[in-house]
């Protein structure tokens, strides 16, 4: 496996200039897999806080930036959809979130609104007749007792510093949601169909926004709630 990533192949998501310079750095293994964007890359072409990697690690060694809640050290850590970022130096909070084009952004948030992050649920499965285990789209998975009040789809809100859960959006017809991939990325609107298609076929979801109407797959698809939608507060 190379220990190098050329801009050019860099996933679309990265918000890096592909024809700067050859090279970009690598993200580490954790979270995200390779949808995973790495800290330098936020801290160093995003922000600009610092101008170099060597510049990135003696920042980081402040042990004043966290992902999620957990103090960050490795400038190659991966950032993901949904992460909280905070600087607690600058008190500054950002919520990583798609834009338009597909690529992940900073949205602002208040200190408030970092204790607790989103996660889509991707996949379930039975551990025992009363505990269930909840794969998460960060690739991180959590044990709940109720096997039958979560299903594929729903959305969780969870406590950085517990890990409980504080907030649970079913995957519904009517629910609002944003899409994260496609040609619709970073819309935000309300889920009013959902299209089940047989066999090994995408299911199709057609989305209401207040400016169209529109069909796209469900992977794309994350419910929300309306803090989403104002800034992040």
């Amino acid at each position: 496996m190379t220990r190098h990533q050329k801009r050019l192949s860099a996933p679309a998501s990265w918000p890096v200039e592909r024809k700067t310079s050859v090279y970009t750095v690598k993200a580490g293994a954790g979270p995200h897999g390779n949808s995973g964007v790495p800290l330098l890359i936020i801290i160093r072409d995003v922000l600009q806080y610092v101008t170099s990697s060597k510049e990135a690690d003696y920042a980081l060694r402040s042990r004043s930036i966290m992902i999620n809640g957990r103090v960050v050290t490795d400038s190659k850590r991966s950032v993901g959809m949904f992460d909280i970022l905070a600087f607690l130096d600058r008190n500054e909070y950002y919520r990583i979130f798609p834009d338009s084009g597909g690529r992940l952004n900073l949205t602002p948030i208040s200190p408030e609104a970092a204790t607790s992050k989103l996660s889509k649920i991707t996949g379930k499965s039975q551990l025992s007749p009363q505990l269930i285990q909840l794969a998460l789209h960060n690739g991180t998975t959590l044990t709940v007792p109720n096997p039958t009040e979560y299903y594929v789809g729903d959305s969780l809100i969870t406590d950085n510093e517990t890990g409980d859960i504080v907030a649970h959006f079913p995957y519904k017809e009517g629910a609002l949601v944003t899409v994260i991939g496609g040609s619709h990325a970073g819309e935000i609107g309300i889920l009013k169909t959902i299209s089940v298609r047989p066999g090994s076929f995408a299911n199709v979801v057609e989305v209401k926004t207040d400016a169209d109407t529109f069909d796209t797959v469900e992977k794309y698809i994350v419910v929300i709630d309306e803090k989403f939608t104002g800034g992040g507060s």
